[in-house]
């Protein structure tokens, strides 16, 4: 249901509002080049410190401008299974085609316990299901074994794998089969997770060069695996460098130097150091994203 290059949209801000008008033309600049789905208001998104009124702004702004062209998986997970449930409602009440949603952050649920909670989640609210797992930022990981389980709930689609183990992440295919999508939940592992039994990427450093992930996906896609493989690896250190800070600090940094949207972030992410930004340069210059002369 959900595959290819899945943005994971960055939330512009100016002067400590959300900037609709930047907003709508991040969604336009993936609609002209080659984004085939769009996550607004995950990680990337800075969904933890926006209001209730500004994610549910961002979530119908994006559905309003995606016209039905490309799903909209929207960010609706938190620790607390009954608010996810009614933040989930809301994505559906939207029109929102699925809705990503993180394991328990900081409660640190069992493998039970994850199970409950997404099995409530789908039994409450009919709408695709995107399971999100970071064990780096949430302090758990949902095994191959509980993913297959999950597998067996029918609105539970697809799975977003960002704990960095292939094993695991090919366990999940080996267990599931096609029960489940898996999406690389990592820029710099999405060719070895498709060659596990991956279908897409929910991507980072897509929020600045769209076309070029979109390009990688298609050209595994439809098995010219050479061409896959140059251009994962000319993907591969500027994806990289998206973490130089903690996400999203370097890629709302780098959609400033190219002019798609401001860097300001909400607190306690703070303004990239100068000395970073400087490295950040370089790699989107070596790139070819900016003339030798700019920035």
């Amino acid at each position: 249901m959900f595959t290819g290059s899945i943005v994971a949209l960055i939330t512009p801000f100016q002067n400590g509002q959300v900037d609709e008008l930047a907003l709508r033309n991040l969604i336009r600049f993936h609609l002209a080049n080659g984004t085939d789905g769009i996550v607004p208001c995950g990680t990337t998104g800075e969904a933890v410190t926006l209001t209730r009124q500004e994610w549910e702004h961002v979530i119908s702004v994006t559905i309003d401008e995606a016209k039905g062209k490309i799903p909209v998986i929207a960010g609706t997970g938190t620790n607390d299974t009954v608010k996810t449930i009614e933040m989930t409602r809301y994505a559906q009440s939207a029109g929102a085609d699925g809705a990503l949603i993180v394991t328990p952050y900081y409660n640190k649920p069992t493998q039970r316990g994850l199970v409950a909670h997404y099995t409530q989640i789908a039994r409450k609210v009919d709408l695709p299901l995107v399971v999100y797992n970071v064990p780096s930022r949430t302090g758990g990981n949902v095994l191959p074994e509980t993913m297959a389980e999950l597998s067996q709930i029918e609105t539970i689609v697809a799975v977003k794998e960002a704990s960095g183990d292939l094993e695991q992440i090919g366990l999940i295919s080996a267990y599931c089969g096609e029960q489940i999508t898996i999406l690389s939940g990592d820029d710099t592992l999405t060719l070895p997770i498709l060659s596990v039994g991956g279908k897409g990427v929910i991507s980072v450093v897509a929020n600045i060069v769209p076309q070029d992930v979109s390009d990688l996906l298609a050209h595994y896609n439809a098995g010219r695996h050479a061409d896959a493989l140059r251009a994962f690896l000319r993907l591969l250190p500027l994806s990289k460098a998206m973490f130089i800070e903690t996400n999203p600090i370097p890629v709302k940094t780098a959609a400033a130097i190219l002019g798609l949207a401001t860097d300001e972030m909400r607190l306690p992410l703070v303004s990239m150091l100068e000395e970073q930004r400087v490295q950040l340069t370089d790699f989107l210059r070596t790139y070819g994203l900016l003339n030798m002369a700019s920035a």
